[in-house]
């Protein structure tokens, strides 16, 4: 693990399962009339208050929040999503400004503290499970192994192994003692064979990449190995310290060697980038100490304690180190751990391992200019989701960042079809429209409801007549208006970490410090570490309104003097005439739309009487006629 110039930092998050104690929601107004005892004589009979809208609502979040505590639990994360996403949405698509009611305030505070944010964010965002997942990093599944007592080491290994020195080629020094062949031992038994041979199989498709960049930074080609202990060459290793990717860096050294983390990406989870770095990042550290094995404890355990260790002991040699306990545990086993690696990878016929190693990758780069939804990414080479997150690893989105030199990797020979067929869709629709193979038998009816659009959408989109058969094997354009799972633009909750700055968390969120500002009532841009910030990942659209010119030219309907409300306007133009038709956006709520239109939550409600009865979707058609 890198810890290089790391350290624990407080991006690292634990959520805790179990059962948190539930809100009980505010006590109702009880008067004397309630009670289950006549008044008493001359009492003034008080009538029952109803519960207010605010009781109603905290009581609907809460039991779906904990309906998914206790899935989340059970493992039944899928449910939990579900659940987790209904108790915020019953918040945030109200009409209620959450910031201006104290109990629903606390209620919301309540449910992100205990599901806590790295989660929460993903639920919020609608995609909480399906993000990449991690494998746990071979270091941390090492046991801690004491020659002769935990696992004595079979004679005639040593002479296999300094045989081994002799007749292969290497580019570091080789050792081979005690603690070098316990490991190596060890790596002959079923658990450490399995993670030697997960390593030597990976290490086919990064194999020829890694020796390129450490010859271009002028490095011993054989510190690959080190990648192989620290990640078994899987790009996202994570382990029990917060570090990710192939070499293992925490976030505070990754961003000193340039790899940065947005919502959008992990640069450390980029296999060429992380490498780059992690060259780099040798390199200083063999200027320092002028001695590889010192080089690589240092890369473990940092450079300090490597000094500290060397000024007090006055040995700059990591077996004298060693012999005298002055390194911590997990440092002491990393340097042999790397070199039992080295020795078995050179050799594996020797030790008895053979393994297919996988083919390295030749994509073809593409760059979008734009975010793409993988799904449609995917549709358009017919290809998958998966292949595409294999070889994009460093996405940690189901959508690519909005940066014009982002490159996205494609399979090999598929970029031209790709533009090909991304060109019929318009790039603002890429986050939400999908492409859609006909199957036999599918019908635009069925294909439409699929999708949860209409007919006449998909007809119009693709120049169909909506009554015509469709050819098998034809692909359509699906013009969905709202995503299911948004990954841009939805309401999520930050809690300021240390180091944190209102320039840098904007970075991360793709949008501005104005923005910032403006949705958390910031005078300055000054945070304070544990501060809970508002943030509409990506940036938030504008609020709704309609000027008098699209009033006057936009096309009645249904015979009355309605609108479609598509035009995005100053929020303060005067009240329309007749009745709009608003499609709402992802994040938007009713309380913002009313605002926009200069109308009432309530009126919102009795012109749309469906929701009365459920929350607000992104997608819904509202009905609006502002209040004169």
């Amino acid at each position: 693990m890198c810890a290089g110039l790391c350290g624990c930092d407080d991006s690292t998050h634990h959520v805790v399962a179990g059962h948190p104690p539930a809100i009980a929601p505010p006590a109702p107004q009880v008067s004397v009339a309630n009670l289950p005892l006549p008044p008493r004589p001359g009492a003034v009979s008080l009538s029952l208050q109803p519960p207010d809208e605010v009781e109603i609502l905290s009581a609907q979040a809460e039991a779906l929040f904990e309906q998914g505590q206790r899935d989340f639990s059970a493992g039944h994360l899928s449910e939990a999503r579900k659940e987790f996403d209904a108790s915020l949405d019953v918040l945030l698509s109200s009409g209620f400004d959450l910031t201006q009611d104290p109990r629903l305030h606390a209620l919301y505070d309540h449910i992100v503290e205990t599901v806590h944010t790295d989660k929460i964010d993903a639920f919020q965002q609608g995609d909480g499970f399906t993000e990449t997942s991690s494998q746990p990093s071979p270091l941390d599944q090492f046991p801690d192994l004491n020659l002769p007592a935990d696992l004595p080491v079979d004679p005639r290994l040593r002479g296999s192994a300094e045989g081994e020195i002799q007749s292969v080629e290497h580019d570091l020094p080789l050792t081979v003692n005690d603690s070098v062949l316990t490991y190596l031992n060890y790596f002959q038994t079923p658990h450490g064979r399995a993670i030697v041979e997960t390593g030597l199989r990976r290490a086919g498709r990064y194999r020829d990449m890694i020796s390129r960049v450490l010859r271009e930074e002028g490095l011993p080609e054989d510190l690959i190995y080190l990648a192989q202990a620290e990640s078994a060459f899987q790009p996202q290793a994570l382990s029990r310290a917060g570090a990710r990717g192939l070499w293992q860096f925490i976030p505070s050294s990754g961003r000193i060697y340039g790899l940065e983390k947005t919502w959008w990406v992990d640069d450390r989870e980029d296999p060429e980038k992380a490498t780059r770095a992690a060259a780099r990042h040798l390199r200083d550290l063999y200027s320092m100490f002028g001695d590889w094995y010192l080089a690589m404890a240092a890369y473990n355990a940092g450079p300090l304690t490597i000094q500290r260790a060397v000024e007090r002991t006055g040995y700059a040699d990591f077996w004298e180190l060693y012999k005298r306990n002055v390194l911590p545990k997990e440092t002491r086993n990393y340097v042999p751990i790397i070199l039992a690696l080295t020795l078995i990878s050179k050799d594996p016929a020797r030790y008895g391992v053979q393994v297919d190693p996988e083919s390295a990758d030749t994509p073809d780069d593409v760059k979008p200019g734009h975010p793409i939804d993988l799904r449609l990414v995917a549709e358009t080479i017919d290809s998958d989701v998966d292949t595409l997150r294999t070889l994009n690893p460093e996405l940690l989105r189901s959508v690519t960042p909005g940066d014009p030199e982002f490159v996205l990797h494609l399979p090999m020979g598929t970029a031209e079809r790709f533009y090909a067929e991304i060109a019929a869709i318009p790039p603002d629709k890429w986050v939400s429209w999908r492409q859609h193979r006909v199957e036999g038998g599918e019908t635009l009816s069925s294909v439409a409801q699929q999708y949860r659009v209409s007919v006449a959408a998909v007809a119009e989109a693709n120049n169909l007549d909506p009554h015509a058969p469709l050819e098998t094997g034809t692909k359509l354009i699906i013009p969905v208006e709202a995503r299911s799972d948004p990954a841009m633009g939805r309401l999520t909750t930050y809690r300021v970490r240390r180091g944190d700055t209102l320039a840098s968390i904007a970075d991360s969120f793709d949008v501005s410090t104005d923005e910032l500002r403006h949705w958390n009532h910031l005078r300055s841009d000054r945070v304070a570490r544990g501060m809970r910030l508002r943030v509409y990942p990506g940036g938030m659209a504008p609020p709704p309104a309609v000027s008098a010119s699209s009033r006057r030219h936009a096309p009645a309907s249904s015979g009355s003097t309605a609108a479609t409300a598509n035009a995005s306007v100053t929020a303060h133009a005067a009240p329309p005439a007749g009745p709009i038709h608003y499609q709402v956006k992802p994040g938007e709520t009713l309380w913002s739309i009313a605002k926009a239109f200069q109308t009432t939550v309530e009126a919102i409600r009795q012109g749309n009487r469906y929701l009365l009865t459920r929350p607000l979707e992104a997608g819904d058609v509202l009905n609006i006629l502002p209040d004169r």
